[in-house]
């Protein structure tokens, strides 16, 4: 209902442009089974068909390989690659290496601890494997500008459309990718430990081969989340 109300909103204004947009929309859901349960997550066969099926993976299930350097990199080239009012580059990407990740893991238990005294064995072991999961961890971290005119809203966007991008540059390379936050994101020895003055870790994206099946999760319907505005 929603998708024909969209489409006749702008058939009034552009028929033809649209006709051929929703012509080429409908192949490419045809194509995937879309909206029907999917079946093919991260489908790599055209870039629409990408952003239709795109799924993240969990970062406990994932293992190597994860992208080499070369690949890394242009993931991270696309990840900056995004809307940004102003040109600020209001954000920062912390590649935790590899040689890192014990370290990274021992500065998540011993701040948990800090602040924690009474944690348990469990809820340590809990931080410890959040730093150890996946072969590739980046840390995105939002570096806003204060002094810019630019609202601090609009920054903040900027920094999830990065996030965004990284997931899908990790996709389009044929990995599995995982934007996690958790009580880490907040803790500010783990935020001094990683960024800059100034700087919130807006989350850690994990990267890596899933050894499960994607499962599909709930989405919202269009009708539920889309309105057209007639004035």
């Amino acid at each position: 209902m929603m998708a024909r109300t969209i489409a006749a909103a702008y058939r009034s204004v552009q028929p033809r442009r649209c006709g051929r947009l929703a012509q080429e929309r409908g192949d490419a859901r045809a194509r995937i089974g879309y909206p029907q349960r999917m079946t093919m997550f991260n489908d790599r066969s055209t870039p629409l068909d990408l952003l239709l099926t795109r799924r993240s993976g969990k970062a406990r299930d994932m293992i190597a390989p994860g992208p080499d350097a070369d690949q890394l990199t242009q993931i991270l080239r696309v990840a900056s690659r995004v809307p940004d009012h102003g040109k600020l580059a209001p954000w920062r990407f912390v590649v935790i290496a590899d040689a890192a990740r014990e370290r990274f893991a021992e500065l998540l238990e011993g701040a948990y601890r800090a602040e924690k005294p009474a944690a348990g064995k469990l809820e340590l072991k809990a931080m410890r494997d959040f730093a150890t999961q996946a072969p590739t961890l980046v840390a995105v971290m939002s570096h806003p500008h204060p002094s810019s005119h630019i609202p601090l809203w609009e920054q903040q966007l900027s920094v999830g459309a990065a996030c965004l991008n990284l997931l899908l540059a990790a996709h389009a390379q044929g990995f599995v990718a995982n934007w996690l936050t958790g009580w880490a994101n907040y803790s500010a020895a783990v935020r001094d430990a990683l960024g800059e003055p100034g700087e919130i870790v807006a989350g850690f994206l994990f990267i890596g081969t899933p050894t499960k099946e994607l499962d599909e999760r709930p989405r919202p319907a269009l009708d539920d989340v889309v309105r057209v505005w007639n004035g």
